[in-house]
């Protein structure tokens, strides 16, 4: 087979993500901790990765050593205000200290201010269930704008809103573990509140920023698609899964089945698309699931499924999540993509198949800016605690040693090369060279 290469423009941003409780360790003053105290989780978060503990410096080294240029982070809403009436100085500065050491090692920090954990005093107040958080979250992000504004202009305000509304007031698996329909439309509406005011704010203080959100892109087909019902149901859920949120930063109108509400202050509220991809869903019109909007999801029958069955290999809907993406009319930014996999068989050939899938969007100029793999190094992941390895690094929870895993080094040559050739792929994941490089 003859060599070849897919190459990416010139300044685009490779790195990988991660998120302040699932990595610092520690965090016992929001409702993610409290959550895990009383017994909702598979494991207790615990150290974490330590990175309070101050590993954050090492894991850098090898996010920068392995080519990687950027790195998202996000900060703890609880550590910087512990209380209503109190903001700690000292969370802050840690904080700088991180972004820094993202810029002394030559890497662009993209900052996500909201990654589903709350302080426990907002949560005392009800939460995102309260019509005055939106204006706390902006009090809050205006602080820590101010603190930070030195080492970054690349914002999320909000990670996953549809991702957090649905698991914690719909499915029950996120704290307050509620499943209640007309609780959590009132949810979505004051994040979307929350996510404009906050926009506002940001650009206040730092008018050259780019602000967006992340919003986790669920494909989901009909599992018949000659099947109207099938048909019917995955596009009702795609539109209040995947469009409730972006819609609204863009028009202003939260749109939920058959009600409308406006929102006139969200529109216009976002600089770029953050889209989050993992995988994609069948769904089959069930009348028995009325909490799921009448639809049953499953992966097609010969998925190539993670280690948990969590995750199917589907490529293909990744570009079409950032077809979909483009439809908005903004740059885009991969915000999130990976796959749990402890010993490492599957994420070369995941990595590598959606990498093309990226390559094949960008080659049709699509504004795509960046890409961040999910994860730098296995993290705690929410309800399912310590089941699930998305790392590149593998991390031992209770000596905190790392261990690098092959794929570890198929993205360093990726991010290197800022591109993925057929070498790379005959290399790591054999099995997809036909796939990603036909003859």
């Amino acid at each position: 087979m003859p060599k070849a290469a897919y190459h990416f423009p010139r300044g685009f941003l490779w790195g990988t993500a991660t998120a302040a409780h699932q990595v610092e360790g520690n965090n016992t003053n929001n409702n993610w901790w409290a959550w895990e105290q009383d017994g909702h989780t598979v494991d207790k978060s615990g150290l974490a990765c330590d990175w309070w503990g101050g590993r954050w410096k090492e894991d850098f080294d090898r996010a920068a050593e392995a080519g990687q240029n950027a790195h998202r982070l996000s900060v703890e809403w609880s550590r910087i205000q512990p209380d209503p009436d109190r903001w700690d100085e000292n969370a802050l500065d840690r904080y700088r200290q991180m972004l820094r050491g993202l810029r002394e090692r030559g890497m662009t920090a993209m900052v996500t201010l909201h990654h589903f954990s709350d302080p426990l005093w907002l949560m005392e107040q009800g939460g995102w269930e309260n019509g005055e958080t939106p204006g706390k979250f902006a009090d809050f992000v205006r602080k820590t704008m101010e603190a930070l504004k030195e080492y970054t202009t690349l914002w999320v305000t909000i990670n996953e809103p549809n991702v957090y509304a649905y698991s914690g007031y719909v499915a029950g698996a996120f704290p307050p573990g509620k499943k209640d329909m007309k609780t959590a439309l009132r949810v979505m509406t004051n994040l979307v509140r929350g996510h404009a005011q906050a926009y506002r704010a940001i650009h206040e203080v730092q008018r050259e920023a780019r602000v967006g959100m992340a919003v986790n892109y669920r494909s989901i087909f009909p599992a018949n698609p000659k099947s109207p019902l099938d048909r019917w149901v995955a596009k009702t859920q795609s539109g209040i899964f995947n469009d409730l949120f972006p819609r609204a930063a863009q028009d202003g109108k939260v749109k939920f089945l058959y009600k409308t509400i406006n929102v006139p202050e969200a529109a216009g509220t976002q600089d770029f698309i953050g889209l989050n991809y993992y995988s994609r869903d069948y769904v089959t019109f069930d009348l028995r699931l009325p909490g799921e909007l009448f639809g049953r999801r499953a992966y097609a029958e010969d998925a190539d499924l993670s280690d948990t069955g969590f995750i199917a290999n589907e490529p293909a809907g990744f570009f079409e999540a950032l077809k979909w993406a483009r439809g908005f009319g903004k740059p885009i930014i991969v915000t999130e993509n990976g796959v749990e996999d402890a010993d490492d068989h599957m994420r070369p050939r995941y990595l590598a198949q959606h990498i093309h899938q990226l390559w094949r969007a960008v080659n049709f100029n699509w504004r795509i800016k960046g890409y961040f793999h999910w994860s730098l190094v296995d993290n705690f992941e929410w309800e399912r605690g310590w089941t699930q390895r998305f790392g590149l690094w593998e991390l031992d929870v209770e000596t905190q040693a790392r261990r690098k895993r092959p794929s570890a080094d198929l993205y360093a040559e990726i991010c290197k090369e800022n591109g993925l050739s057929s070498e790379m792929v005959e290399k790591y994941c054999p099995e997809a060279l036909e796939k990603i490089f036909p003859e």
